[in-house]
């Protein structure tokens, strides 16, 4: 599109001169519509894996309709995994405020001590993490300073409540006591912390798409998962989609086998929605890298 502004009309006359085909009787209109809800930029990433050279052409019969089919299973996928990891994320906050603070009874803001953990996260945790807007935009924490004004720090069983995912991570990684983190991991069936701290960063990195509205099925772990007997990755690939999801449902499974069902359940049957369209599947498989058991 370069870097002059487009009208939406520009904009299907340019994706048609490159072979973009639009259904017949309002489909123009109904991509007028579309294009306005969601964005030619953003409907771009989507329609990338049809384009066939340098000058963004796209394949013969290349449909618009097929383009805004895959960009709605990317987000029906990102809606179910979400489910998911919230509840991971959730699971592991409580068992990091369960287990460190009664391994530190009385230090109920352990997250801050030198003792119990590094001394780079302590002196960073009040700069990056426990700010002003930290205190203020979070009410029981902003309640806990009303009524206690001379704590540094509300406990970790209020503090960490409010804390993100990234930071719950670089707390368990922060800590000092190895058996401790160990013990954690272990809730989990794993055995090796350094296994354990990939997992969580593979799932963190998917959370952080899900959470943005980001770019999910075509997104690959920047840092592959580490081998192990615990999941078996399709085609060896422990950067695909495929094998954060399989991440993903390890740990559900650990929470809740129940629950990892059900999200499984609604991943198989989002994507077998899609079976009879032989262009999405081919992206499911390829891309993705799902097989079906």
């Amino acid at each position: 599109m370069g870097s002059k502004s487009t009208t939406i009309e520009e904009q299907i006359q340019k994706l048609s001169n490159r072979g973009m085909v639009f259904e017949k009787n309002g489909g123009i209109e109904k991509a007028k519509e579309i294009l306005l809800d969601i964005g030619y930029y953003r409907l771009g990433f989507y329609w990338n894996p049809f384009e066939i050279d340098k000058d963004h052409n796209f394949a013969a019969g290349t449909k618009f309709s097929d383009v805004v089919s895959l960009y709605y299973l990317d987000v029906d996928l990102k809606n179910i995994l979400n489910k998911a990891l919230n509840r991971i994320e959730i699971n592991l906050r409580t068992q990091l405020i369960y287990y460190v603070s009664n391994a530190n009874p009385d230090n109920p803001t352990w997250f801050a001590s030198k003792k119990v953990m590094f001394p780079h996260f302590v002196d960073n945790f009040p700069k990056l993490s426990y700010t002003e807007k930290f205190k203020l935009s979070n009410k029981p924490i902003k309640k806990h300073h009303l009524n206690y004004p001379n704590d540094i720090f509300a406990p970790a069983w209020k503090t960490l409540e409010f804390l993100t995912f990234g930071t719950i991570y670089t707390i368990y990684f922060s800590l000092k006591d190895e058996d401790l983190k160990k013990y954690i991991a272990n809730l989990y069936g794993v055995k090796k912390v350094e296994v354990f701290q990939n997992f969580l960063k593979n799932v963190i990195f998917i959370r952080n798409i899900c959470a943005h509205s980001g770019i999910l099925f075509d997104s690959n772990t920047p840092k592959g998962i580490k081998t192990t007997p615990l999941i078996k990755f399709n085609n060896n690939n422990r950067h695909s989609l495929d094998s954060s999801i399989k991440v993903i449902l390890y740990f559900l499974e650990k929470i809740s086998n129940s629950r990892k069902k059900i999200i499984e359940d609604e991943i198989t049957s989002l994507f077998d929605d899609h079976s009879d369209n032989p262009v999405i599947q081919k992206i499911i498989t390829d891309k993705i890298e799902y097989n079906k058991k």
